[in-house]
């Protein structure tokens, strides 16, 4: 993103909770923005928000699961606090659009990036927590991951996405997923796209900063796309 950032109104109705402007913003700004503008970044407000996100779906995860042991416990909140579970939520709430990146990272399609979007939204979670406290920011992660805590095959298969998309396929009697994978930029800063195909079920593409990662970004979408 540039200096114009676009209206933020619609993101904070998409969370229902009011988040101190200024707080926002630097919810939003990526180091790589911040180092180019001379501005705060979101990586303290990602380490707080990381904690809220922890307690409110740990707390859940043990009201909802009363016969769970705790490795079933840790395994449903490791798939609920991943990397592609938090973007797949950025996703949902369009989060991209409001990230501020620097100039490197918007030409390698940073607000693409699962990590980053993975990231902002912890940030995000932060931000509300400083701005209304404890009780709303942790019903802000609530009603964040709700939606995936009432589809399980979708919370396992955040865990491992190549894997359940294996398992789909089979389950609808398509070849096994196909993986085409290209990079571009240079050495330090390359970005990967991969192109998963499920037969003529599904085709779809992921980004990341590996091969793997971007296969993985890949299989969680074409997943997705099946199921929906």
């Amino acid at each position: 993103m540039g200096a114009d950032a676009p209206d933020r109104g619609e993101l904070i109705a998409a969370l229902g909770v009011e988040i101190d402007p200024q707080l926002l913003e630097t919810a939003l700004t990526h180091r790589s923005y911040a180092y180019e503008h001379g501005t705060g970044d979101n990586e303290r407000f990602e380490f707080l928000g990381d904690s809220v996100l922890q307690r409110a779906v740990t707390a859940m995860l043990f009201s909802r699961y009363p016969d769970d042991d705790e490795g079933e416990l840790a395994k449903r909140r490791a798939g609920l606090v991943s990397t592609f579970a938090l973007a797949s939520i950025a996703r949902t709430l369009r989060l991209g659009a409001h990230i501020r990146l620097g100039r490197g990272e918007v030409l390698t399609r940073g607000a693409e990036k699962p990590s980053i979007l993975a990231d902002a939204v912890e940030a995000i979670i932060g931000a509300a927590f400083l701005s209304v406290g404890s009780e709303q920011a942790e019903a802000l992660v609530l009603r964040l991951v709700m939606p995936l805590v009432d589809d399980p095959a979708s919370t396992g298969a955040i865990t491992d996405p190549k894997t359940a998309l294996q398992e789909l396929a089979s389950l609808r009697h398509a070849p096994p997923p196909a993986y085409d994978v290209t990079g571009e930029g240079p050495e330090h800063a390359r970005i990967f796209t991969a192109t998963v195909t499920v037969g003529e079920l599904v085709t779809a593409t992921g980004t990341g900063t590996s091969k793997k990662q971007a296969e993985v970004a890949a299989a969680w979408e074409a997943y997705r796309a099946i199921r929906a």
